[in-house]
């Protein structure tokens, strides 16, 4: 398809911004036509305030409504067929199968959330009905269930070109939940941006929705994204990004007159324990598998494993020399951005200067642009402890080894973490079972705990938790990732005394829906 490299104001394409900018072709390094027009002002507030307008409308549609917008929406993003892997391929380097597979991850969330939908329960009605005859006082007719916020503002993510762009989660679970959605593209993918910014805007038409209920702008500034979160009329925000990104958004929306919630997902390092007897009798096993977990698609995961903890004996000497051995046959990889490429370096060497820290591994060096080379570091717990900057996330393939003389070094090294995505635990039954202390310590600082695996793929499911403690994210309360993302675009109202014809149907009585509701506290579909 040809693209206009305008922004897409609801029904409308516009493009009277004065900047442009280009795709860069991180392989060749290369700008790619066409040229994309940053939104002006007045286009950001237009599709905002079309978001406004329509979501007066979108917040009253049923489940079933919804839920057929959001296949509609996976239906037209297949439709465009090998065109959008195509100009994905141009646009960030990433491989055919790699994004293939995004694809379908995109249009398996989306199927998720209209699932979701059609079942309907996810909404957490409660009755509590009228009691005249309660002493010492009558109770009046009581119930409650989530609603949709507002008018939502979602950031595409760099590394995710599909499943955490324009159409990934959090427009798909904002979208479930009720709220209309303007998107900010990642300027790093903005052909890609487009096509399937106008799949969606296909989707809206042919589901009779109104207009606004989708809007993208597009943007290589700051400005643009900026301007969206302080608008008033925008109830949250959703992001996924590093931590420097993320924070600032959060600053600027509690600045705001009505400060609103960002959901930020601002990276990890994703420790790693590796107890003894595992490390015994399995290192070879899990030397090859995390040289693969640290290397998966060039390091650019926000769940790739940078650090890893273990004891130091005879068994770690012979695992740390397995596992350089594999990071030093690494051929690395194209990565997403320069700008990337350029702090994934600088990260290195931050790491570099710390005293204590040295480099056991580096992989093939290429002269390809944009080239990321994996590294394997070592420090001792002590440096660790010491200095905050060997827990930064460092966005490439490369991980820190720390080593302790003995548990209490791990355990003062666990209670030293700060919040992550992902802890992950590899030991046998009998290590499990000496370790519940260091368990229970890493419980606290993650949203999802592994044992035995690697932390690189996430599961789109309803008992997955992509979120965590704080620098993670901006709420551990939430995930981006599952059918519980829905909640983070949603609020609790609660209806008393009303007229039966005035209530949602998800409350009225005889529970038109039959969806499962908590009446007088007991949960029930009757």
């Amino acid at each position: 398809m040809e693209l206009t490299g305008k922004n897409i104001i609801g029904d409308t394409l516009a493009g009277e911004g004065n900047e442009t900018f280009f795709a860069v072709n991180p392989a060749s390094g290369s700008e790619i036509e066409p040229a994309f027009t940053g939104a002006s002002t007045e286009e950001i507030n237009n599709a905002i305030r079309k978001a406004s307008i329509a979501f007066q409308v979108y917040k009253n549609k049923s489940g079933k409504e919804k839920a057929g917008l959001l296949e509609a929406i996976a239906e037209e993003i297949v439709a465009i067929g090998d065109g959008l892997i195509t100009r994905c391929m141009e646009e960030t380097g990433l491989p055919e199968a790699r994004l293939t597979g995004e694809r379908g991850r995109t249009v398996g969330q989306l199927k998720l959330f209209a699932q979701l939908l059609r079942e309907g329960s996810w909404v957490d009605a409660r009755v509590d009905p009228a009691d005249p005859e309660r002493k010492p006082l009558p109770r009046a007719d009581i119930r409650s269930m989530l609603r949709p916020l507002g008018p939502v503002g979602v950031f595409g993510a760099s590394n995710f070109p599909l499943a955490f762009s324009v159409a990934g989660g959090d427009t798909a679970s904002a979208l479930a939940a009720g709220c209309t959605v303007v998107v900010k593209a990642h300027q790093a993918h903005p052909g890609t941006s487009e096509m399937v910014g106008l799949a969606i805007q296909r989707a809206v038409r042919r589901c009779g929705m109104p207009e606004g209920t989708f809007s993208m702008v597009q943007g290589a500034s700051i400005e643009v994204g900026q301007a969206i979160v302080r608008h008033p009329m925008i109830k949250a925000i959703g992001f996924t990004g590093s931590f420097r990104g993320g924070k600032s958004l959060f600053d600027e929306a509690s600045k705001r007159e009505e400060p609103i919630p960002v959901y930020a997902e601002m990276g990890s390092t994703n420790p790693v324990f590796i107890l003894p007897r595992a490390l015994r009798e399995r290192k070879e096993a899990i030397a090859k598998d995390m040289a693969a977990s640290v290397t998966l698609g060039v390091g650019q995961f926000c769940t790739s494993p940078g650090l890893i903890f273990l004891q130091r004996s005879e068994e770690e000497k012979q695992f740390t020399g397995l596992l350089s051995q594999s990071i030093g046959d690494m051929d690395g990889g194209v990565m997403l951005t320069p700008g990337i490429r350029g702090n994934y370096e600088k990260g290195i060497e931050k790491l570099r200067r710390v005293n204590g820290v040295e480099v056991l591994a580096k992989g093939k060096e290429n002269a390809t642009a944009c080239h990321g080379t994996a590294y394997l570091l070592h420090a001792p717990v002590q440096a660790f402890l010491e200095e905050e900057a060997l827990e930064e996330e460092v966005f490439g393939p490369s991980t820190l080894a720390v080593t302790a003389q003995h548990k209490d070094e791990l355990l003062q090294a666990a209670e030293r973490l700060r919040g992550h995505l992902t802890v992950t635990v590899h030991g046998t039954e009998e290590d499990l079972l000496e370790n519940r202390d260091l368990i229970s310590i890493l419980e606290q600082k993650a949203g999802r705990l592994i044992i035995n695996g690697y932390p690189t793929g996430v599961e789109v499911g309803y008992a997955m938790v992509h979120g965590g403690p704080y620098p993670a994210t901006t709420d551990s309360r939430t995930t981006s990732v599952g059918a519980a993302a829905i909640m983070r675009f949603a609020r609790p109202v609660c209806y008393q005394g009303f007229p039966m014809a005035l209530l949602p149907d998800e409350l009225k009585d005889g529970n038109p829906l039959g969806i499962w509701r908590l009446v007088n506290g007991e949960l029930k579909k009757d």
